[in-house]
């Protein structure tokens, strides 16, 4: 017995429609669509005849989502803003990472030390730098 033509009907475009749009698995669509003898269409035959529904779906999904998030991020929404900067324009966060050597790149020398030890560097650096000319290459 030959096999019915499969004719989609309005309802059914626009049910693919807002699937798609929601972002609806196709597999899960297919389960939704019946066909000629009331049982679910196969995934092969959704594409074949709702391709335009699948496509316009998605596309306008992703429209919309983006016209809001575009939205958010113009009207003062920081996150809105950072997540549109790194998708849109690539925008990196670079490694905020510092890394200590020692003389001549070598090891770090770590010495213990007293607290009057340490007090006495750090008056011995204030002189220093009281006696520095200021930017205007004067004396503070």
């Amino acid at each position: 017995m030959p096999r019915s033509q499969f004719t989609p009907a309005l309802a059914q475009r626009q049910l693919v429609l807002k699937l798609a749009a929601c972002g609806t698995p196709v597999r899960e669509i297919c389960a939704l669509v019946n066909g000629a003898r009331g049982r679910p269409v196969t995934e092969t035959t959704l594409r074949l005849h709702f391709a335009q529904e699948l496509l316009e779906g998605a596309v306008r999904a992703n429209s919309n989502v983006a016209q809001s998030l575009y939205s958010k991020a113009t009207g003062g929404d920081t996150i809105a803003a950072i997540f549109w900067l790194k998708c849109r324009a690539h925008w990196r966060e670079s490694a905020q990472a510092l890394e200590l050597t020692g003389p001549g790149g070598g090891p770090l020398i770590v010495q213990s030390m007293t607290d009057a030890q340490l007090e006495a560097i750090v008056a011995k650096a204030r002189q220093r730098r009281r006696r520095l000319p200021g930017p205007s290459g004067e004396s503070p």
